[in-house]
């Protein structure tokens, strides 16, 4: 009897978050593209068939409370494990109970493993051979790409679930309930969130229910009664979270995610697109310096030739950073990123680069020719070495026309193809002048 009430006691304690997660499928918020009427998955849990998954999204999005609904749906015994505080030890642990589980009771264990691209390559292996046989249900959830943070082991025994943040169709859901609830939520109190306090919370909630949830229930502890009710407003809420922090993890998804737009808005064109991406970085306390080091690559790869001076306006960038510190270089470097959004594009050495690398990966090491050979020793001239080569400042115009700098097994193909944008143009018509005069001099020649 004392068990029980300290229970109902601690139980009472808990934040509203944790009170207000879902019990079943109905109560549950958001994600209905995996567990809508009908789709495959739900009538998979509702008719107990449970396998592997990876829950792959955002915090808050209901990973662990969907691996609870099918442990219960499936009459599993639910093991939770966090990579972050669990190693080898735990898991061996894990593994034991789960096989004297289904030796003793029959029942299965299902293991979920919260943050689970922490664990290492070992530790990720150690449940393989329990997973095909059948010992444990493995869960994992994460908020990294698993084709990164796992490994192709694991991913290849289990079925990837991608969660999507909250829509704010899903987020009033999950307030409504917390407000009306009388068992777990705040329904015993008359609490109302006027319209745009509503839309400041599932603004800073940002798709994660539990952060909503949490929001909500400090403005409620905040809030004063009025008679018999509480009215949450924007000032209360603006008042709890003064600034926001836009979405950033560094260095993990999201991180790349925002460099990606980024760099795909550059390469595109759009200078405001750029910036908006830049300062989304900046405000979520990233690094200025690796936008510049993007912006070297962006002037190499994307504009190349077009613009060569792309290249040393962002090396510019990238130095006054380190010579004036953030307040002046981050400007510097936006400057940069309009320049180069708005430069001539062309990815021509870009791509030829890459098909000449390719091809010295994959086909023989060709000789040099001999008359592209030094000649420094009389028996090397003996041997041929170097005859016949063709000084080009003696040449008219200082080009040898017809001589041949490539191997004669490939002798012949072009790879640098230059666009007809930007100084790259002049490149072109230039290349074009040169292989007029290569084609003269070999017509010439067979006169």
């Amino acid at each position: 009897m004392v068990n029980s009430l300290s229970l109902d006691f601690a139980d009472d304690f808990r934040p509203l978050a944790a009170r207000m997660r879902p019990r079943t499928l109905d109560e549950y918020a958001g994600q209905q593209h995996l567990i809508g009427e009908g789709t495959a998955l739900r009538k998979a849990i509702e008719a107990g068939r449970v396998f592997s998954l990876i829950l792959w999204g955002p915090p808050g999005t209901g990973k662990t409370t969907l691996a609870e609904l099918i442990a219960k749906q499936a009459d599993a015994a639910l093991t939770n494990m966090s990579a972050v505080t669990s190693g080898i030890k735990e898991i061996r642990e894990a593994i034991t109970q789960a096989k004297q589980r289904q030796q003793q009771y029959q029942q299965r264990t299902l293991l979920f493993v919260d943050e689970v691209h922490r664990f290492n390559k070992s530790q990720q292996d150690a449940f393989l051979p329990f997973i095909e046989d059948g010992t444990i249900i493995f869960i994992g959830a994460t908020t990294e790409n698993p084709s990164f943070a796992l490994n192709n082991a694991i991913l290849s025994r289990a079925r990837v679930c991608v969660l999507k943040a909250l829509t704010e169709a899903d987020l009033q859901q999950v307030l409504q309930q917390a407000l009306t609830d009388t068992e777990r939520g705040l329904g015993n109190e008359t609490i109302h969130v006027t319209a745009d306090a509503q839309h400041l919370l599932f603004q800073l909630a940002d798709g994660d229910a539990r952060k909503m949830l949490n929001l909500l229930e400090q403005a409620a502890e905040m809030t004063e009664l009025e008679g018999t009710s509480k009215t949450i407003s924007y000032a209360t809420l603006k008042h709890l979270v003064p600034k926001q922090l836009p979405g950033f993890d560094n260095q993990g998804d999201m991180f790349y995610d925002l460099i990606s737009a980024f760099h795909k808005s550059v390469r595109g064109s759009d200078p405001d697109a750029a910036l908006y991406w830049y300062c989304r970085i900046l405000a979520g306390g990233g690094d200025p310096l690796y936008v510049a080091r993007r912006l070297l690559a962006i002037a190499s790869e994307d504009i190349g030739n077009a613009d060569p001076r792309a290249l040393t306006l962002a090396l510019n960038a990238w130095d006054t950073f380190e010579r004036v510190g953030p307040a002046e270089g981050e400007r510097a470097i936006a400057q940069a990123a309009v320049y180069l959004a708005l430069a001539p594009k062309s990815n021509a050495v870009y791509m030829a680069f890459n098909q000449m690398k390719q091809l010295v990966a994959e086909q023989p090491a060709f000789e040099v020719p001999l008359h592209l050979r030094n000649a420094p020793t009389q028996l090397m001239k003996q041997l041929g070495m170097g005859e016949g080569y063709r000084y080009a400042h003696n040449e008219p115009g200082g080009y040898a026309a017809g001589e041949c700098y490539l191997p004669p097994e490939i002798g012949g193909q072009q790879f640098y193809q230059p666009v007809e944008r930007g100084m790259e143009k002049q490149l072109a018509e230039k290349l074009r002048y040169l292989k007029q005069l290569d084609q003269d001099s070999t017509t010439n020649r067979k006169k």
